[in-house]
């Protein structure tokens, strides 16, 4: 009975453990980001899919942590250390080896290292903080890989625009992660429009941005999920 509770308690672990590790397969491919590897797809294409993988399973760790009632600090803390590979240092190499690709000065490449810097320090203030069940305080750092992806993948094929325009966004986006800017969860809390209304018009504005501009309104999206935040403020928990 002991062996088989401590694999059932483990399961969700595991779960956590591949999005650690599609993470680092992510942060592996990054540093090929123009040649072909796999699956037909260019480097840091291939980055994109591990890193989506890893939010699957970031996804399915909590989820099935809840329905096997195997919820527990250690599992939070594993998760915090996974995303921070996976949604922190995973984009930030990705960047870092496009924008190398590009011309960028190497000062102006490493500072894309900021990333995972911040997602950290947003990890562990949620880690703290109790009040961040329904709202956020700062951008979570899914989310800000979310904006990464979509906006490497322009950048990966428009190397016009500027160095400082990207080193500007980068200077943006970490700060946005450990700010005190309330955002509205993503949950949906409820099928009514009363509940869920913010969750809805962000729903259909992303299915707008990807259907004009694929991949790359992913970056659009998030830009729209922070505008949101700013016009519909929320209270303290």
């Amino acid at each position: 009975m002991k062996l088989l509770k401590a694999i059932k308690n483990n399961i969700p672990n595991a779960i956590t453990c591949l999005n650690l590790l599609f993470g680092s397969m992510a942060v592996i491919v990054a540093f090929k980001p123009f040649e072909t590897i796999m699956w037909g797809l260019q480097g840091y294409q291939q980055a994109f899919v591990l890193i989506a993988l890893a939010a699957v399973a970031d996804f399915c760790d909590g989820l099935v942590a809840r329905l096997l009632h195997a919820v527990s600090p250690l599992g939070k803390e594993l998760d915090s250390l996974s995303d921070c590979v996976s949604f922190g240092l995973a984009p930030a190499i990705i960047l870092y080896n496009v924008m190398e690709a590009a011309g960028c000065d190497t000062w102006v490449c490493l500072m894309s290292l900021l990333i995972p810097v911040f997602g950290a320090l947003r990890l562990a203030r949620f880690n703290v903080d109790t009040n961040q069940a329904t709202v956020f305080t700062g951008l979570p750092i899914p989310a800000n890989a979310i904006f990464w992806i979509g906006f490497i993948n322009y950048y990966a094929t428009h190397h016009t625009i500027s160095q400082w325009i990207v080193l500007a966004l980068i200077v943006v986006l970490s700060l946005l992660m450990v700010c005190n800017l309330r955002m509205f969860s993503l949950k949906v809390h409820g099928f009514g429009i009363k509940e869920s209304y913010k969750q809805y018009i962000l729903l259909a504005a992303a299915v707008t941005f990807i259907v004009l501009g694929g991949v790359s309104g992913l970056a659009c999206v998030i830009a729209f999920y922070v505008l949101m935040s700013l016009l519909f403020k929320e209270k303290e928990a």
